[in-house]
């Protein structure tokens, strides 16, 4: 987890749709403080010690993504303030001490306007990160849900333990740095596309990276050629070409979801992700173009990497399970609202969905505020539990 720092000059003041950008400040909060490199947590991120950085130095702070754009800074420890669940569609304030990257220099796609942000909330699978460090205090269940709503925007998120609806789950691939699941199968229009079973096990990542930092679908070269080829089957007579030098797209005036195939990927334990027409084939101008992209075709970091992003998880509800290591997600109105468990009392309670233009943005007065939905383990900070 990272947030824009008052000292970074150059990130701009506004962001996606205009949104005012909040910049957090250390010396205004009263439980704000540096992290030092002596700081066992400097040591965990870093996977040991690092050459020059020792004693009561600050520890830095670099974080890199896929797409090459990054976050420098260093790290502090403040106080995060959350919304507690408390009843149906009702919370109350809790809080938490964390530790987060604070930016001071982001690369340029970070600083365009159109792109720019307060921060970036991970929720990995590390012991640093953020869900991580609130379950380690006994604050709350290393179990998390989305619902990213692609007709309205916005959408739901929680911590915590959703019952409703129920949702069936399948395994985390062990010894996997990222959300990785075994797929079984691809079935195009009620078909299913001809593939050995070591087309899904190959490689050094194995399974299927399940990412709603990305936006699109990747897919190896093996199973992107097969199902592409498959999908545009269904109107030969289309003409194609290529948009930026990297999207397919054609002219099609009639409804997609009518003139092309539904795509299903199988998963162990029978769990199954639908993907319709309008959700892998996008608009451009007066085109569509196909979400689906060849990671055969990229960099050698990202070489034949399968991930799955907004393009297939938008308008479903997915469950991440790190104490049974499993993920699961079905199909859902991101409008609507789940059910949350109370761990102490059995009730389950409601817990709503956001809109963009209401969702709360990072600010650093007392402390450092999230809008987070979370089910505390009451029991555990009552009883000193782990």
């Amino acid at each position: 987890m990272w947030v824009n720092c008052i000292g970074c000059d150059q990130c701009p003041r506004r962001g996606y749709h205009g949104l005012e950008l909040a910049f957090y400040n250390r010396k205004d909060s009263l439980s704000g403080k540096l992290v030092s490199c002596g700081h066992q947590y400097c040591k965990d991120v870093n996977k040991g010690s690092v050459s020059g950085c020792y004693g009561n130095t600050s520890c830095f702070f670099s974080e890199t993504y896929g797409d090459g754009s990054y976050s420098l800074g260093y790290f502090v420890e403040d106080v995060v303030q959350y919304d507690q669940v408390s009843g149906d569609l009702q919370t109350k304030s809790s809080n938490g001490s964390v530790i987060f990257g604070c930016g001071g220099t982001q690369s340029e796609d970070l600083t365009s306007s159109d792109d720019a942000l307060d921060g970036v909330l991970g929720f990995g699978k590390s012991n640093t990160s953020m869900l991580s460090q609130l379950a380690s205090s006994g604050r709350v269940k290393k179990m998390f849900a989305h619902c990213l709503d692609g007709v309205n925007g916005g959408g739901i998120f929680a911590i915590g333990n959703v019952v409703k609806p129920k949702v069936n789950m399948t395994a985390l691939v062990p010894n996997q740095q990222h959300y990785n699941v075994n797929m079984t199968a691809v079935e195009v229009g009620y078909q299913i596309l001809n593939f050995s079973a070591d087309v899904f096990t190959n490689g050094e990542n194995k399974g299927v990276i399940i990412d709603s930092g990305t936006t699109l679908a990747y897919l190896p070269e093996v199973i992107y050629g097969p199902l592409v080829k498959k999908i545009l089957s269904w109107q030969p007579d289309l003409r194609l070409r290529t948009v930026h030098d990297e999207y397919t797209c054609f002219d099609y005036s009639g409804s997609v979801d009518d003139g092309f195939p539904q795509v299903y990927f199988h998963f162990e334990n029978s769990v199954s992700l639908r993907v319709r027409p309008h959700e892998y084939l996008f608009p451009y101008e007066d085109l569509f173009c196909i979400g689906w992209q060849n990671s055969g075709s990229l960099s050698r970091d990202k070489w034949n990497l399968t991930v799955f992003g907004d393009l297939v998880l938008s308008n479903k509800l997915v469950l991440y399970d790190l104490e049974k290591q499993a993920i699961g997600w079905t199909e859902y109105n991101c409008s609507s609202s789940i059910g949350l468990k109370d761990e102490i009392t059995g009730s389950v309670h409601l817990v709503g969905a956001h809109s963009l233009s209401g969702a709360s943005s990072l600010t650093a007065q007392m402390a450092l505020t999230f809008l987070l939905l979370v089910a505390l383990l009451h029991h555990s900070l009552l009883n000193g539990q782990s």
